[in-house]
């Protein structure tokens, strides 16, 4: 018989759902038995963060600066600008409604922990190197490979990243099931989960209005330069949109992207240039994602925030998320660090948060890869015309 593949998003609604019936009628010793292992996760979570963004960020620093010329600095920093634009107008409107339709209430810390269930031990796993020394060390090393082409401390770095490939794929990921179950498992045994659950249904619903806001505007903005109907634009854009959503990929789907770019009037060579790059490099659809689930989390649990902080925190997360793509549950992954180091999540915030983003992960994709062909068309207008100037003639002098 042909075996059924469960997918990673499917499995994390089974154990939420079943974290939420369990809660109620599973024995003390069988609780203690995952609070046991939700604390030996968490704390081989703490150690993996920073390893995730040097081997992660690393290559891809290193592989953003290996190229050369004006269009690849001008699509980088036009892809960096829309991720951080997308970032704030995610603040912005969780800002302003947010307080409205959370109730604050206790810290994931209290909830999570169940009535009078300790864990049978605990194991401590320091992290190697705090989170901030990590992102420096990654953009020291990427940058420095770049510029002094070093080929043998890049494949060193090529090979350290498909170590941390792997363990996201053979270790965190099979086991993040198990313990978002616990969590949820906690949460129903002090009664907050169902505060919890309210808060989940609201942001996806006022994340999945403004990723389509997100896109009008980015395609407004295109509009303003090529001097075209921006929803005619958007409309061609929509194989590449239903792809990443049923791919969850931004890779898989550029064939597509490209397809429809082209058909957006946008020149073979240029969206051959932008769509794979911008597949890398623009991450409008996670910012947002994260930007969002992060507020509503940190509003839910009373914990203070500022402008300022989230301002730090949407620059430097556009940054360290170019380590994203091609790697399941990217985006978040490398955001942990981040999310740890300049908003103060700890254990419980990140597992929610990678709850969060993974039952959003298609619609962020999608909203990633359709503003792609956006950018494409703006580099178009700046550049193919320069391209297409004709070679002037010679002209003979006269005797």
């Amino acid at each position: 018989m042909k075996k059924v593949k469960v997918g990673l998003l499917l499995r994390i609604v089974i154990a939420i759902i079943a974290g939420i019936i369990f809660g109620n009628i599973l024995p003390e010793i069988i609780v203690r038995i995952f609070v046991t292992f939700n604390g030996i996760f968490s704390q081989f979570l703490g150690f993996i963060i920073p390893l995730i963004i040097v081997g992660l960020v690393t290559p891809a620093i290193a592989d953003i600066g290996r190229g050369a010329g004006k269009m690849l600095a001008v699509t980088a920093l036009i892809a960096y600008t829309a991720t951080v634009v997308s970032g704030f107008f995610s603040y912005g409107v969780g800002n302003t409604f947010f307080p409205s339709m959370i109730t604050p209430g206790a810290s994931l810390e209290e909830i999570s922990e169940s009535h009078d269930a300790t864990p049978f031990f605990t194991v401590d796993i320091p992290a190697p190197l705090p989170v901030m020394t990590s992102l420096v060390t990654a953009f020291t090393l990427g940058l420095g490979i770049a510029y002094l082409n070093a080929t043998s401390l890049k494949n060193v770095a090529v090979d350290f990243k498909n170590v941390i490939i792997l363990t996201i794929q053979a270790v965190i990921l099979p086991l993040l099931p198990i313990y978002i179950f616990g969590i949820f498992l906690n949460m129903t045994h002090t009664g907050q989960v169902y505060h919890v659950l309210s808060v989940f249904i609201k942001i996806i619903g006022v994340i999945f209005l403004m990723h389509i806001l997100l896109l009008i505007f980015q395609y407004g903005t295109a509009a303003l330069f090529v001097h075209r109907n921006p929803f005619k634009m958007l409309g061609r854009m929509l194989p590449a949109y239903f792809t990443a959503l049923g791919t969850q990929s931004s890779a898989a789907t550029i064939p597509v992207t490209l397809a429809q770019t082209i058909k957006n009037g946008v020149s073979e060579e240029i969206a051959g240039f932008v769509i794979p790059l911008c597949a890398t490099i623009h991450l409008s659809g996670s910012m947002l994602k994260i930007t969002a689930c992060a507020l509503a989390l940190m509003i839910m649990q009373g914990m203070p925030y500022t402008t300022g902080m989230f301002a730090g925190f949407i620059f430097m997360l556009a940054i360290t998320m170019v380590a994203a793509p091609g790697v399941p549950g990217g985006a978040i992954m490398a955001a942990l660090g981040v999310l740890q180091s300049m908003l103060g999540f700890g254990e419980s915030e990140q597992a929610l948060m990678i709850a969060l983003y993974i039952a959003m992960d298609s619609f962020g994709t999608a909203c990633n890869v359709t503003g792609d062909g956006a950018i494409a068309l703006i580099i178009n207008k700046l550049f193919k015309k320069k391209q297409q100037v004709p070679i002037p003639k010679v002209v003979e002098p006269e005797i």
